[in-house]
C-alpha cells in the first residue's frame, strides 16, 4: 500500500513537472512572437530559450570548456539579448543567408555548429569616446576575445584620422578635436577598408540583421536567433561599401548591436570561404578557440582585419612546418603592423614577427602584450622611411583600460646608451625593471630606452 501511494505521489510529481514545462515552453514561444512583431516586449525579455544550446558564458564542468547546457534550464536575462533588426534602407543587390552558408560560418568559426558567442561577445560593439576630448579618436573596449577585434579596428581608424583624410593636419591634437560625424566617418572608412581588402579590392559584403528568421536549423544545431536572420549585401566598389556601412553605422556602434560579431561575419563572407580554406593551413583550421568559458581570436583573425589575408601566421612569406607542411605567414607589408611580447613566448621562427608586420608602410601597430592589446602609433608618416626620423621619436599607447584618460605618450630613443643619458640610471640603465609595453617595443627596436614622459608604466 505504501509502495503504490509512493508510486502515485512520484507520477504527480512528474506530471506537475511536465506541466511547468510546457508552459515555459509555451511563453518563450509567445515572447518571440511578440519581439519580432515589435508588440512591446524589451529586448531583455525577448531573448531565446537556450535549452540544450552551447554557450561559452559559463563551462557546466568548471573547466572554462564550453559545454552543452541542460535540458530545460530557462533562457538568461540581462545584456545579452538578441539585436534588433537592422532598419534597412534598400535590399537591393543582397540575399538572406541559407543553411549552408550559415553550417560553413560556424564551422569555419568554432569548427563545429553547436558552439555559440559568449556575453561578452555579443556585447561588444564599436562606439567612440566622447568627441572633442582627449580620447574622441579611441573606441571603447570592452573585456574578453573581441577586445583584439576592436583593437585591430582601432589602428584602422587611427590610419583615417592621421593619414587618409584630406587637408588635416596630421597631428596628435587633430585626433582629440574630431566631431562626433568625424567619428562616424572614420569607422565606416575603417570597417569598410577592411572588408574591401578583405575582397581583394572586388567585393565586399556586409552582413545585416533583418526580422524574421531566413533559415531554419536542425535540432543538432545552436541557434542564437542572430546568424538565422542575416541579410547580405554585395557592393562592387568600396566607396559604395562605405557610404553604405556609414548609412546602416548603428548597426556596429548600437549598444546590444552585436557589433563585432556582426562585423566578424561580414569579413569572413568577404573573403569568402574559398579564399579562407587557401589563406589557412594544417595548423589553423578555424579561426577562434576555447578559453576561460569565452572564445579567443586566433592570429588569422587578426592578420585578416590588417591585411585582408587570413594568414594563422606573423613570419614572413612561407615556412615549413615540423613535418614539413607548408604554414603561411605575412607575405607582404601591411599598412598597420603588428607586435607582440610575453613571458612565455616561444622564441621558435614561427612566433617571431616578421619584417613586413614590424615594417608597416604606415606607423602604426597593433600590439599583444601578454594577451592584452593596445595599439602604438606615431604622427610622424616618415618613420618608417627616414633612418634618420628612429633615432629618437614619439610613440603614443592607447590600450583601452577605463583608468586610462589619454594617451600615454612614449619618447623612444633608439641610440643613447645609459651611461651618457641625463636621466639617473635606475630610469633608463641596464638594472631597471622594464614593462611589458617597452619589451615589445624593444622586439622592433633593439636596445633602445623608452621615457614615459611622468606616466605610470601600465600592462
Amino acid at each position: 500500500m505504501a509502495v503504490a501511494f509512493l508510486d502515485q505521489e512520484q507520477s504527480s510529481q512528474e506530471l506537475d513537472l511536465e506541466e511547468i514545462t510546457r508552459k515555459i515552453s509555451f511563453l518563450d514561444k509567445w515572447r518571440e512572437i511578440f519581439s519580432y512583431h515589435r508588440l512591446g516586449t524589451n529586448n531583455t525579455a525577448s531573448q531565446n530559450h537556450e535549452g540544450s544550446r552551447v554557450s561559452a558564458d559559463k563551462s557546466e564542468d568548471g573547466s572554462g570548456t564550453p559545454q552543452p547546457k541542460r535540458h530545460g534550464l530557462l533562457p538568461s536575462s540581462g545584456p545579452c539579448s538578441t539585436p534588433k533588426p537592422s532598419i534597412i534602407s534598400s535590399k537591393s543587390n543582397s540575399f538572406p543567408i541559407s543553411l549552408a552558408m550559415a553550417t560553413k560560418l560556424r564551422q569555419s568559426l568554432f569548427g563545429n555548429t553547436v558552439y555559440v558567442f559568449s556575453c561578452d561577445w555579443k556585447k561588444a560593439c564599436f562606439r567612440f569616446h566622447d568627441p572633442f576630448s582627449d580620447l574622441a579618436f579611441a573606441l571603447e573596449v570592452g573585456k574578453g576575445g573581441a577586445q583584439s577585434v576592436q583593437m585591430a579596428v582601432q589602428g584602422l581608424i587611427i590610419k583615417h584620422l592621421l593619414f587618409t583624410r584630406e587637408e588635416k593636419d596630421c597631428n596628435f591634437h587633430s585626433l582629440c578635436a574630431i566631431s562626433k560625424q568625424e567619428q562616424r566617418q572614420a569607422l565606416a572608412a575603417a570597417l569598410a577598408g577592411t572588408l574591401w581588402a578583405a575582397g581583394d579590392a572586388q567585393k565586399a559584403t556586409v552582413c545585416l540583421v533583418t526580422e524574421d528568421p531566413q533559415v531554419t536549423l536542425t535540432p543538432d544545431d545552436a541557434g542564437d536567433n542572430f546568424t538565422e536572420r542575416l541579410q547580405l549585401f554585395e557592393v562592387l566598389e568600396k566607396e559604395a561599401a562605405e557610404k553604405f556601412i556609414y548609412d546602416h553605422l548603428q548597426c556596429f556602434s548600437g549598444e546590444g548591436s552585436h557589433g563585432v560579431i556582426l562585423f566578424l561575419y561580414s569579413l569572413i563572407f568577404s573573403r569568402t570561404f574559398e579564399r579562407l580554406q587557401k589563406d589557412l593551413d594544417v595548423s589553423t583550421i578555424h579561426l577562434l578557440q576555447p578559453n576561460a568559458g569565452g572564445f579567443l581570436c586566433r592570429q588569422a583573425v587578426l592578420n585578416m582585419v590588417l591585411t585582408g589575408r587570413a594568414s594563422p601566421h606573423v613570419f614572413n612569406g612561407c615556412q615549413n612546418g615540423k613535418s614539413q607542411e607548408i604554414l603561411h605567414g605575412v607575405p607582404a607589408r601591411s599598412d598597420i603592423g603588428y607586435l607582440q611580447w610575453g613571458k612565455h613566448t616561444s622564441e621558435d621562427g614561427l612566433s617571431q614577427v616578421g619584417s613586413m608586420l614590424k615594417t608597416p608602410k604606415l606607423p602604426i601597430w597593433l600590439c599583444n602584450i601578454n594577451g592584452s592589446y593596445s595599439v602604438l602609433f606615431s604622427t610622424n608618416r616618415q618613420l618608417l622611411a627616414d633612418w634618420k626620423a628612429e633615432r629618437r621619436f614619439d610613440l603614443h599607447l592607447y590600450g583601452g583600460q577605463p583608468f586610462q584618460k589619454k594617451p600615454a605618450r612614449l619618447t623612444v630613443d633608439t641610440h643613447s646608451h645609459h651611461w651618457e643619458s641625463d636621466q639617473p640610471e635606475e630610469e633608463h640603465g641596464p638594472g631597471r625593471r622594464c614593462s611589458p609595453v617597452e619589451m615589445a617595443i624593444r622586439t622592433k627596436w633593439r636596445e633602445a630606452t623608452i621615457n614615459w614622459n611622468g606616466t605610470v608604466p601600465f600592462f
